[in-house]
C-alpha cells in the first residue's frame, strides 16, 4: 500500500510557484505584471498557494533585484550571476530576498524552504549548491 501524499503547506506552495514566476520572467523578459497575470489567469497554477505571499515573494524579490543579486554575488564560488543555471538563480533570489527582507520568517526555514525547492526545480545536486551559498549568506544578513 502506497503511503498517502504529504500536504504541501500554501507558502511552500507559494514558494515553488514564485520560483517558477521568477524563472520565467527572467527567462522571457515579460513584464512582471504579465507573468504574474499568467500566473493568476491558469486555475491550477496558484492551486493550494497563499496567494498573497505569492504575489508579495515574487513582486519584491523582483522589485529588489539588483540588491539581492548584490547580496549573493560575494557567495557564489568564483562564479558570477549571470553564470547561474536559471532555475538555481530562482531559487537563490528568493532565498537571499527573504534572508534580507522577511525577517519574521526564520533563517533556517528559509534555507530549508530552499533547498526543497532545489530538490524539486533544480538539477540533481543543485540543493547542495544553493546550501554553501546559503550559508554564506544567512550569517553575512546578521541572520543566523
Amino acid at each position: 500500500m502506497n503511503a498517502p501524499a504529504k500536504k504541501i503547506s500554501p507558502r511552500r506552495r507559494a514558494r515553488e510557484c514564485a520560483v517558477q514566476a521568477l524563472y520565467s520572467w527572467h527567462i522571457s523578459h515579460n513584464s512582471p505584471e504579465e507573468v504574474e497575470l499568467a500566473f493568476f489567469s491558469d486555475v491550477d497554477m496558484l492551486k493550494g498557494a497563499d496567494k498573497a505571499y505569492f504575489r508579495q515573494l515574487f513582486r519584491q524579490t523582483v522589485e529588489h533585484v539588483d540588491n539581492v543579486d548584490e547580496v549573493m554575488s560575494a557567495y557564489l564560488d568564483n562564479r558570477n550571476v549571470q553564470e547561474l543555471d536559471p532555475i538555481e538563480k530562482a531559487i537563490l533570489r528568493l532565498a537571499v530576498y527573504e534572508l534580507k527582507y522577511e525577517l519574521d520568517v526564520p533563517y533556517k526555514v528559509v534555507i530549508n524552504e530552499a533547498i526543497e525547492l532545489a530538490k524539486v526545480f533544480g538539477a540533481e545536486d543543485s540543493h547542495k549548491y544553493i546550501n554553501g551559498v546559503l550559508d554564506k549568506v544567512a550569517p553575512a544578513l546578521a541572520r543566523k
